[in-house]
């Protein structure tokens, strides 16, 4: 893989508190990468660092073909978690002013416009209105916009989705899925549902550490388990210790009203517990197979 991006023993401190530490990492190009942790994880720092708007206390960021002393601001877009627009300017004359001040051309800036925002889905009838009016997920797709004017290599984007309604998030999320085709993404969130859509890859953070990183699938295949849950109608303890004994079990725990069970084979333990409850006659009402998520993974990780 030719990387788009290597990180090396990147660090940032703010006197003696250590909010970024030692992080490595690279990632190639057309992907889209989710950088996970929780709040105080140190995920804007990071980012805002990359971006070129803070300086790293020690480490190396190198991005492909880079010269010595290169200024690569012009290959990143970043948009905060809190965009900021002129609310008093019409969308065009927003992303308009936005390609000036990339030093676009004046003709090239409008027309560059125009065409993003066809792409992230805005009309021309509300591109003519004031951003005031815009909701937050049209406002966040004009600030997607905003960051991509220049056409840069790697679009940063600071938790995108996580202040928007469904409907603003669903929006977005197609976006990005659209954008990923002609650039990379890294993306902050602590919305794992939102990162198992969309990234191909996953930097987890926590403590200002990365703990684990890999593609997706990787990852899947590492940490995710796969449990049967069991609901009877009765009392799942007088079934929870039978299932116990079975030697395709590795253990069982019960939540909410349900025995859910860890197998050390899937597919005898399912043939071993239907077997078992049809000769006993079980009043079962649920029996179904569910695959951890990737939260699930996530706390996994964190605990260990």
């Amino acid at each position: 893989m030719v990387a788009l991006l290597t990180v090396e023993k990147l660090t940032k401190k703010y006197g003696t508190k250590t909010i970024v530490d030692q992080i490595s990492f690279k990632f190639g190009h057309h992907k889209c990468v989710a950088l996970i942790g929780p709040n105080g994880a140190g995920k804007t720092t990071t980012l805002r660092t990359l971006a070129g708007l803070l300086k790293p206390t020690e480490g190396i960021i190198q991005f492909e073909s880079q010269a010595k002393n290169q200024d690569i601001r012009s290959w990143i877009g970043y948009l905060p978690q809190y965009p900021s627009f002129h609310s008093w300017m019409t969308g065009k004359e927003f992303l308009t002013y936005s390609g000036r001040l990339a030093k676009l051309p004046k003709i090239e800036a409008a027309q560059r416009a125009i065409e993003l925002l066809k792409v992230v889905g805005i009309s021309e009838e509300a591109s003519n209105e004031r951003i005031s009016r815009y909701s937050g997920g049209m406002k966040q797709r004009l600030g997607i916009a905003q960051a991509i004017i220049h056409k840069p290599k790697l679009l940063i984007l600071d938790e995108p989705v996580a202040s928007l309604d469904p409907i603003g998030r669903r929006e977005v999320l197609v976006l990005m899925e659209q954008l990923k085709q002609v650039m990379t993404i890294l993306f902050s969130t602590h919305i794992l549902n939102d990162a198992e859509e969309v990234s191909d890859e996953l930097l987890l953070l926590n403590k200002g550490k990365i703990i684990e990183s890999g593609s997706l699938q990787d990852l899947q295949k590492k940490y995710q388990t796969t449990v049967i849950k069991l609901e009877i109608d009765d009392s799942v303890d007088i079934y929870q210790e039978k299932i116990n004994a079975l030697e395709s079990v590795a253990n069982t725990k019960i939540e909410r009203g349900a025995l859910f069970i860890s197998t050390v084979d899937l597919k005898i333990a399912r043939e071993q517990i239907l077997t078992l409850a049809a000769k006993e006659h079980w009043p079962i009402t649920t029996f179904s197979i569910n695959r951890a998520s990737l939260e699930d993974m996530f706390m996994r990780v964190v605990n260990n």
